[in-house]
């Protein structure tokens, strides 16, 4: 069923939802579940140095950039968060998201615990982290060897970086062990709708209860 925000919403501000775990914990699947369940939410589209996987589609999944381009944003500040993992560098694009922010729009982020601190140093009040667990390593290894698609080296560096990844969970403001999919994506959309309820963010409140105070005036 397609969640959308009630026609009699009050004008907010929108947030940044970012959704981290270690590779294999189920970020990517609960992400795609919440685009296609929220149509008020739109994934925050990185710039990258990585080449495309296959499927991927420039502009929709990625910005896909050289190395030279890369360093000249940050250079011109022009990126909230960037990273190196796994040699290619990440960043997200500062421009569109803050002018979203400000027309109500919700940016959903699938970043590390490294965009995570800087987005949050860079924006707290917007900000809404939400780290997933693994069941069990056990149960995480098992899932990077079911894609069948890196190597045996590969695998145990990921593994090797999940147990760092997990060592900064307490960085985050709500933590969900990801056991079964369909129960981790109903808390992660009930966190989702509490934070859109905050009072601070609804930008149209205090003109709302104005007029339910003074309806003559």
């Amino acid at each position: 069923m397609v969640i959308s925000a009630s026609k009699n919403a009050l004008a907010r501000r929108g947030l940044l939802f970012i959704l981290s775990s270690p590779s294999g914990a189920g970020k990517s699947t609960i992400a795609r579940m919440l685009l296609e369940a929220d149509e008020d939410l739109c994934l925050s589209v990185s710039v990258t140095t990585r080449p495309p996987r296959p499927g991927e589609i420039d502009g929709e999944h990625y910005h896909f950039i050289d190395e030279p381009s890369f360093h000249r944003m940050v250079d011109n500040d022009e990126l909230m968060e960037w990273a190196r993992v796994f040699g290619h560098f990440y960043g997200t694009p500062k421009a569109a998201v803050k002018q979203g922010l400000r027309e109500g729009r919700d940016f959903l982020f699938d970043i590390d615990w490294q965009g995570t601190q800087q987005l949050y140093q860079r924006s707290e009040g917007d900000v809404v982290r939400v780290f997933i667990l693994p069941p069990s390593l056990e149960e995480l290894h098992r899932r990077l060897r079911s894609r069948n698609t890196d190597s045996e080296d590969v695998i145990s560096g990921r593994m090797a970086r999940a147990q760092d990844e997990i060592s900064h969970w307490d960085g985050y403001d709500f933590v969900v062990i990801n056991d079964d999919v369909d129960s981790c994506f109903t808390k992660v959309c009930e966190i989702l709708h509490s934070e859109r309820m905050r009072r601070a963010r609804q930008t149209g409140l205090i003109d709302y209860v104005r007029k339910l105070m003074h309806p003559d005036v």
